[in-house]
């Protein structure tokens, strides 16, 4: 009798997660210690620069007039979180040509030699030009973070059983806020975040790639990637058993073939077919969208510079409150992995967006009324936190794992990097001009985010169908019936009717 889970399915979800653990710690862990390495920085490039540092308190301070702070030290830190985004820009094109040319086990063990060689390289700055160093270790970890990034989601989607396909593909979020939650904790001063370990709290990444290099090599590879891409029928159904127990694999070999026999009828899926094809048009539109939701949804706004808005709002200690939001942000992630396969996907993405809207109206009118009301502080608090809730119920996850439902075996791969090249794209983009956007909109700035959530609510609602529980003809089905804005050639809708459950 077949079984839905087994050990070996969770020990093979549990070791791909770890690349996404390592994305997440990626993100988190330049912010806390930043006035200690721009210290470095500075005597490394013999600039005229020392944070102000009060004994009474035992605080460090950065100068506050940006004058103050040399061009040069403020161009090399703006790169040093920059190039993590760039390396994840460049190599998310690369997912589909990594996933296919070795399988995805091979190809994750592979990408942790990158981890490793970036994890040193941040370790070992003291010893070296610190700034170049960590410039350079930044670039390779997003490089590794951007393959990472479509490799764990596909390999997830297309082991996991679809009863359980939408918890499973939760946990890619999961891993991600909780690698940036253990970042924020361990960049505390008293930790590693000081003069003495911050670069032991940038190497501490190689770790998780090793580990993640131990596990791998005791999981099977995708049943899908051995079948359809290599035809190796065999080993195949000896992949399902070990992941689903001694069963009768016939179905799902039955389901594998009728993908296989479709995607042979037709060119492979470049990105470029993908991208001008009328057949997946309405798949990439909801893709891209859904992606383009959870960035500029504003909560990497809040993420970055959620310690700036706790200052503003008078918190005595705002890093213990952003740590605060990355607990939040893990707990009800969390719960959208509990809730995703019961409620669905769109009913989630309506839900979630709706109460971000919400709750930046909410933000809005507590930082414009601070200076009038005391209490207003606490609308602050409380908006960010409920926003960071809503957000992981359904904005989060879900648009990491829909793109693998959406689309059928042949053109997936190429979707994941497109909708990866969008998400990085979108959070280089945010991170680069929020502070010039606050700086001209100041307390108004997330007007701007109400507008765009607004839009990607009423998009959601008019043109993302359910997808919980459905195989891809299923999918595939429900944008055949979505007007267009011209008749669907007969070749087109006979592709369409091919897809398959993943």
């Amino acid at each position: 009798m077949e079984k839905q889970l087994t050990g070996t399915l969770a020990l093979a979800v549990f070791a791909a997660a770890l690349g996404s653990l390592q994305y997440g710690y990626g993100l988190g862990v330049i912010n806390a210690p930043q006035k200690v390495i721009q210290t470095y920085y500075a005597r490394s490039l013999g600039l005229d620069f020392e944070p102000q540092h009060n004994e009474e308190t035992n605080v460090t301070t950065m100068p506050l007039e940006p004058d103050s702070i040399p061009a040069a030290l403020t161009m090399y830190w703006s790169l040093s979180v920059a190039m993590f985004s760039v390396g994840g820009i460049i190599s998310s094109f690369m997912v589909g040509f990594v996933a296919d040319f070795r399988g995805r086990i091979k190809g994750m063990l592979v990408l942790n030699i990158l981890a490793v060689v970036a994890s040193l390289l941040m370790g070992l700055a003291k010893m070296g030009s610190p700034h170049i160093m960590v410039i350079t270790g930044r670039a390779i970890m997003g490089f590794y973070c951007g393959l990472s990034s479509g490799l764990v989601p596909m390999y997830i989607g297309e082991i996991a059983p679809v009863k359980y396909r939408g918890a499973l593909g939760a946990l890619h979020q999961l891993a991600i806020v909780t690698g940036i939650l253990i970042s924020q904790v361990l960049g505390l001063d008293f930790l590693l975040g000081n003069e003495d370990m911050w670069h032991l709290l940038l190497g501490l990444s190689g770790v998780i790639a090793v580990l993640q290099s131990l596990l791998l090599p005791l999981c099977p590879e995708s049943p899908r990637y051995l079948y359809i891409k290599l035809g190796k029928k065999e080993e195949a159904c000896k992949s399902l058993k070990r992941f689903k127990g001694e069963y009768d694999t016939s179905k799902d070999i039955a389901e594998m073939q009728a993908e296989k026999e479709e995607a042979l009828k037709e060119a492979k899926v470049s990105l470029l077919r993908l991208a001008r094809s009328s057949v997946y048009r309405q798949q990439l539109y909801v893709a891209l969208m859904m992606h383009l939701s959870q960035q500029f949804s504003g909560i990497n706004a809040i993420f970055y510079y959620s310690t700036a808005i706790f200052h503003k709002a008078g918190v005595a200690q705002p890093v213990y409150a952003t740590i605060g939001v990355g607990a939040v942000n893990m707990v009800f992630t969390l719960v959208s992995v509990i809730l995703v396969d019961r409620a669905g996907r769109r009913t989630l993405m309506l839900i979630g967006l709706g109460g971000m809207c919400l709750c930046a109206v909410g933000m809005t009118v507590g930082l414009v009324y601070l200076s009038t009301y005391s209490w207003m502080s606490y609308v602050s608090m409380s908006a960010i936190f409920l926003f960071v809730v809503f957000f992981e119920i359904g904005p989060g996850p879900i648009p990491w794992f829909i793109v693998a439902e959406l689309f059928s075996q042949g053109p997936r791969p190429a979707a994941i990097a497109l909708a990866g090249f969008c998400n990085w794209t979108s959070n280089f983009v945010i991170g680069m001009f929020f502070p010039y956007v606050e700086a001209y909109c100041e307390q108004y700035v997330f007007i701007i985010f109400v507008v765009l959530i607004f839009g990607f609510t009423l998009f959601t609602y008019l043109r993302v169908p359910e997808t919980k529980g459905k195989t891809f003809e299923e999918i595939a089905a429900l944008f055949q019936k979505k007007p267009a804005p011209r008749p669907v050639a007969e070749g087109e809708m006979e592709q369409l009717k091919g897809a398959t459950e993943a």
